[in-house]
């Protein structure tokens, strides 16, 4: 059966064709590896990674670990686009101390310093987290001045309070500033309005497709709609094309096979003796 087909398919020239249909297929694999980005996510941060990223063009991939924990990863050729546009909607977002994880029993007796600085660190952090949840907010911090007043000193120092936050560009947020100021005042026992102060940074977002565009790299999803396949892109289309020719090549193979016609010989009469 071997010997009927033609030199082109005898079993040296397959296992050539074999091999190289193997190279073709590792280098495919090494052009689109993946590069994890944030590690030990609960699955809030990383769903919100992941939606952030697809909402941008950009596929990211989740994978749980131990005590449900999550890694997020996109492909290598993405990588600075992924961190550009997380760093813009400020993800993952911060964790904050509760009040809880501060006053943890630890079973020591803490000095009344030592209480004290963890009150204002508790407070500090538990206004954060309320400032931080305003939309268009992508990072906040408060910090708490409460100073120890001698009860029996003619001179008070009064308590202070500086909010700082980042916010998107697009999203302006000066007019919240008295209700800021107002949240924090009545969140601080003693602390007055007009001892508050709040600095808003605007923060300008990154076009990643015009940069993209720039280097002649169409971001994924734009290209194809376009008619225009990116080279992040051909990985992944790759494997389906390599795949589709080896089948297409095989079953070609086997057709000719089967339609080959082999003439038998006709067996020659027995001659009587």
């Amino acid at each position: 059966m071997l010997k009927s087909l033609p030199r082109r398919w005898q079993p040296a020239r397959l296992g050539a064709c074999s091999r190289l249909a193997v190279a073709i297929t590792g280098a495919l694999m090494l052009a689109g590896c993946q590069s994890e980005l944030y590690t030990d996510l609960d699955q809030r941060q990383a769903n919100e990674i992941v939606a952030t990223l697809l909402q941008h063009g950009i596929a990211a991939e989740r994978t749980f670990g131990k005590d449900d924990r999550v890694s997020v990863s996109v492909d290598s050729s993405r990588f600075a686009d992924a961190v550009t546009i997380l760093n813009d909607n400020g993800l993952p977002r911060q964790k904050f101390a509760t009040l809880g994880d501060v006053f943890k029993r630890d079973g020591l007796v803490s000095s009344p310093v030592q209480e004290s600085a963890q009150m204002i660190y508790a407070l500090s952090q538990e206004l954060s987290r309320t400032v931080s949840d305003i939309d268009g907010v992508l990072t906040a911090r408060v910090l708490l001045v409460l100073p120890q007043n001698d009860p029996l000193s003619e001179k008070v120092v009064p308590s202070s309070a500086s909010v700082f936050i980042r916010h998107r560009a697009d999203m302006p947020i000066e007019h919240l500033v008295p209700q800021i100021k107002m949240l924090v005042a009545d969140g601080v026992a003693g602390l007055s309005y007009d001892k508050v102060s709040v600095i808003l940074v605007p923060v300008q977002t990154h076009d990643v497709a015009h940069t993209a565009h720039a280097a002649n790299l169409p971001a994924r999803g734009q290209g194809v709609h376009a008619g225009i396949m990116s080279v992040a892109d051909w990985p992944f289309y790759g494997f389906g094309i390599l795949a589709a020719a080896l089948g297409g090549a095989l079953s070609f193979v086997l057709r000719r096979a089967r339609q080959r016609v082999y003439l038998l010989r006709t067996p020659e009469p027995v001659k009587s003796s």
